[in-house]
Order: C-alpha cells, then structure tokens, then sequence
C-alpha cells in the first residue's frame, strides 16, 4: 500500500518563515523533526531495509543521532553478518559504504568489528577498480560513484591509497561523470566527499605531498562543484530530488569554492521538505540520501572514536512490520504501450494493468503474454528492484552498457519498482551506452 505523508499547509507555511541566514549548512530546525519522520518511518519499516542494504539507513540514523541502541545494534547485526558472509561477493562500494555505517560513530561495547582487516580488503577491491580501468579503457568495475565511496572510506578508516593516482583518477573531465553526456550531480558529489576528505589529511599532516598536487585537488573541487551548480534546478532541487541530499553535502563542506549567491540552500531544503510531505521518498536509501543534509550532517562527520549519540525525542519513531514501497493498486485497467529496443530492432505489446501499477507490473505482464521477446531478470537492490537482463542481455560496465528505463521518451529517475504508470504512458527498456 502506498504511503501518504501530507506535511498540513500551516507546517509548510511556517517553513517559508524560518529565518534565512547567510551560512552554507541549513538543517532542519529541531522544532520541525516531526517533518522528517516519514524518512525515518521509511527507512526503518521498509522491507528493503535488510542485509548489506541496510548500511545506507544505518550510516545515516547514526550520523543524525536518531536510533535507540536496541535498533542500532540490530541493524549493526544485520550489515556486519552480511559483510562477514559476503565478502567476496561485495562490490568496492557495498563494502565501503558498510564500513562507513559500522564505523560512522562509537557504539556500545557488544559487537567487534575488525576495521583493519574491512580495510585492507576494501584496498584489495579499489586496487581491482584501477586495474579494470588500465584494461577496459578506463572503465572501473562498478562506477565512479562507487570509486569515490571507496576512497572517501580509506581516507577516513586511514587505509592506503595513492594520492596521486586519487587526483588522476577523479578528475572533473572524465567520462565516468557522465551519463548520456549528462552530469551526474550525486557522483560529483561522493567525489568532492571524497576530495575533501584527502584535503584534510594533507593539510593536518597525515599525508605530505607536492604543492602542486593540493592545488590540483583545489582545480578538481572547483571545477566539479561548478558542474553541481550547473545542474541546479529553478525549484532548488540539485539535479534531481534524488541527487540532492549527496549534492548538498558536496557544497557544505566546499563553501570556499563558490559563491553565497549562487546557491540558496534554505530554497533547496524548504523544497526537499515539500516533497517529503508529498511522499517522493519511497525506498529507504533515497531516505537515507536526503535525511544527514538536512540535520546539517555529511559523511565527513564519521568518527569510529566519537560516542554515538542516541533517541532524539523529536522524532516518532515506531517498528512496524516491513512496509512496502508498491503504491496501491485500484480494480481499474488502464493500458500502456510496452517496447524493448535493442540497437535498431523495436518490440512492443501493448499492455492492461491495474491503475496505480509500477512499471515492473507492465514488464511482468508483458512477459506472460510473450515471453521470447520481453523476458527479464531482476534482482533486489538496496533502491528496490532493479533489472539485470532482457532478453538474456545483460549490462556490461566495461562496455559501458546498461537498461535504460524510459517513459514517453523521457528517462527515468525512478526505479522499476517504484515509477507508477499512467493511462496511454509509452513505456520502453532501452540497450543503451552510457
């Protein structure tokens, strides 16, 4: 069943009153927690919310101080069995993303976990990322946003890593930024996390390099939050509603490389809280995206030595059983075009479902119907379902390729499991090349 969260128009009023000071974080303030409680609900309640999925939600309730310490040690059972019996089979950044959520702060004594060890395999696995990039014409094995994960988690768990080779590697002009030669805000963004972070441990004296090289990672920072700004929406909104949280981490912690002018952060908070109150964060890890920013945390906040602080008393917080992230479903039909375009060849069926289905019903039942031409495979992500093969051709990074999912020409933000479909929609799953 879909969920309904509607901030009351007095709540949403009042927002717009609060005073607009010049600074370059702007949380949430603590009398209007109860507005981020959707998030929270979101990220606690899901069914998502399991595994190594569950580091996202993890990293960020830690970071915002938000769980009680029943809640945490259980999430903190479920990321760290999933990281001990699936090591191998981790991507760089599902590790590192684990080890930024363990370590985000220093919980009770209870659970051990061995950070060197974490460390030393992340290492292994970035070393992977850079040895498929010299093969496969500088394609990593995962993505850059993925890479800069690996990074910013080395640099602050004091792993090893080149610094030199960190500033070729991010640099603002390479194809790994892009996605149909567009910008991807949140993958800037983890760079200049990850940017910043190696900064600090230059200029504290963890690490000592050339001059030249701290002023090329002043160039990178520069040059990547110019490309953020350029990409910043009449509303606020930074890229899109999904790209905005990593986005206004990104110019919290890089206000030296621009100007107070040209973002107005209380616009893109007082934004992202009217689509809160409108329910756009459905799956648990856009929650978790969206909720450090607006407590004026970022990931640069993680500290393994730093007590956890626990239970604010601003937030309504309840366990329920797992709630899903389908909107509901009415006895209605509606009918939608369904096409899978693979370079020139063109297949399409025209589909019946019930109104209010996802986009995953339209290939479900497209599959039924014709199972040579539409069949798929899809395997659960931390942002839901996510398609892996049609037609038994699956995306290769190294190629760059992947399934673009499409709706009257226009690409989706959404994913398959969350895009609600609408009467006449022209709906296709496109081969393409990033």
């Amino acid at each position: 069943m879909r969920q309904s969260h509607q901030l009351p128009l007095v709540g949403l009023l009042l927002f717009s009153l609060i005073p607009r000071q010049q600074c370059e974080i702007c949380e949430v303030s603590k009398e209007y927690y109860t507005a981020l409680n959707p998030l929270i609900s979101t990220m606690i309640n899901s069914k998502y919310t399991k595994g190594i999925h569950a580091a996202n939600v993890l990293l960020s309730l830690r970071l915002g101080g938000i769980l009680n310490t029943n809640q945490e040690q259980q999430l903190i059972q479920q990321v760290n069995t999933a990281v001990e019996n699936k090591k191998p089979s981790l991507t760089s950044g599902q590790l590192a993303l684990a080890i930024l959520a363990l370590g985000a702060c220093k919980g009770p004594d209870g659970i051990s976990i061995n950070y060197s060890e974490l460390i030393k395999i992340l290492g292994n696995k970035y070393k992977a990322e850079i040895k498929n990039m010299e093969d496969h014409d500088g394609n990593p094995l995962t993505n850059y946003y993925q890479l800069s994960l690996d990074i910013l988690a080395l640099c602050l768990f004091s792993g090893n890593y080149s610094i030199t080779e960190v500033i070729k590697i991010l640099d603002p002009e390479s194809k790994n930024y892009y996605f149909h030669e567009q910008f991807s805000v949140d993958t800037g963004a983890m760079a200049v996390l990850a940017l910043t972070c190696v900064k600090r441990s230059i200029t504290s004296g963890q690490n000592k390099i050339d001059t030249k090289d701290l002023e090329t990672i002043d160039n990178h920072m520069e040059s990547l939050i110019a490309k953020i700004l350029c990409q910043k929406k009449e509303n606020g909104l930074l890229g899109n509603i999904y790209s905005t949280g990593e986005a206004m981490q990104a110019l919290f912690v890089s206000s030296d490389y621009y100007n107070k002018n040209q973002w107005d952060c209380q616009k893109t908070r007082d934004m992202v809280l009217t689509e809160i109150s409108q329910g756009a964060f459905r799956m648990p890890t856009a929650a978790a995206q969206i909720l450090p920013a607006l407590m004026g945390k970022t990931y640069l906040d993680i500290n393994k030595d730093s007590s956890c602080v626990y239970g604010s008393d601003n937030f309504n917080i309840s366990t329920q059983e797992p709630i899903s992230v389908t909107p509901a479903v009415s006895h209605s039909q509606i009918e939608v075009n369904y096409s899978v375009v693979v370079n020139n060849q063109i297949d399409n069926i025209m589909v019946s479902v019930a109104d209010g289905s996802v986009f995953l019903d339209v290939m479900e039942k497209a599959q039924k119907e014709n199972a040579t031409l539409f069949s798929f495979t899809v395997e659960e992500s931390s942002w839901g379902p996510y398609i892996t093969t049609v037609r038994g051709i699956k995306a290769n990074n190294n190629d760059r390729t992947y399934w673009e999912l499409l709706s009257n020409g226009e690409p989706l933000s959404q994913g398959v499991g969350s895009y609600v479909v609408h009467a006449g929609d022209d709906l296709e799953v496109r081969w393409s090349i990033y």
